[in-house]
């Protein structure tokens, strides 16, 4: 069975007050690795229902971010729809998951919470996650200021600060982008424009080996979550460019 026929197997569970348990009690049969041909020991999360839990979250967040602002928007839908490739028999499944989730901004915590203890020690998938989110909320032109409330509750659940927000919304869409300012590249690099060359080579360096799409593949996320690291990689090497040319540095 595929990942989405899993995930539509939860969808009655999310129903009945879930959140993730009931998704992850779908998902049973698989939360026990016997890859090997050996037991684990029972309540481990394998790899296979992380990944179920981990895409429900990102459907029900998804769904939550863009009804933020009191409306839901067809670019905005569009928007989630570039995040996965859905298979064509699975649509009608996901888009019953997303419409129950929509109706109500409220609720959106405890995923944000579960997936934040499930990926507490992988912080490059819970940026690429609120990147994910970003990329839906401006998927309409502007991003509302309640879908930036949203955006910034759900950082400080997942343990960013102020600085680290600002560098992961400016690496979704600042840096790479003609007309970006310098300004937009230190936010990017998470560093101010008054620290040392040092100071920014080190910001360089412990992005590129925290946030590398490379971590991202163990994890088994979809394919349209790396290609989003991808990009946030290039945004950070534009932004690095551009800050050591400003300054001079070799």
């Amino acid at each position: 069975m595929s990942i989405w026929g899993k995930v539509i197997g939860g969808v009655a569970g999310f129903a009945l007050g879930g959140p993730l348990g009931a998704i992850l009690g779908a998902a049973a049969g698989h939360a026990v690795d016997r890859r090997r041909g050996e037991d684990v020991p029972e309540g481990l999360i394998s790899d296979e229902a992380k990944q179920v839990a981990f895409t429900v979250a990102v459907i029900t967040l998804s769904a939550k971010m863009a009804k933020a602002d009191g409306q839901v928007t067809r670019d905005e839908v569009d928007a989630f729809k570039e995040i996965f490739n859905i298979p064509p028999q699975e649509m009608a499944g996901v888009g019953r998951l997303f419409d129950e989730a929509k109706q109500e901004t409220e609720g959106f915590e405890p995923y944000a919470q579960q997936v934040a203890h499930m990926f507490a020690h992988d912080r490059a998938v819970l940026q690429e996650l609120l990147g994910g989110l970003y990329h839906i909320a401006r998927a309409d032109g502007v991003v509302h200021p309640a879908e930036l409330g949203f955006l910034r509750r759900v950082a400080d659940i997942f343990g960013f600060d102020d600085r680290e927000f600002e560098s992961i919304l400016h690496g979704c869409g600042g840096s790479a982008q003609a007309g970006a300012t310098d300004a937009d590249a230190y936010k990017t690099l998470g560093v101010s424009p008054d620290v040392t060359d040092d100071a920014v080579k080190k910001a360089y360096r412990d992005m590129v080996r925290e946030y590398h799409p490379d971590k991202l593949v163990g994890q088994g996320l979809p394919q349209e979550f790396i290609d989003l690291a991808n990009e946030r990689m290039a945004a950070i090497n534009a932004a690095y460019d551009k800050v050591s040319k400003a300054r001079g540095i070799k």
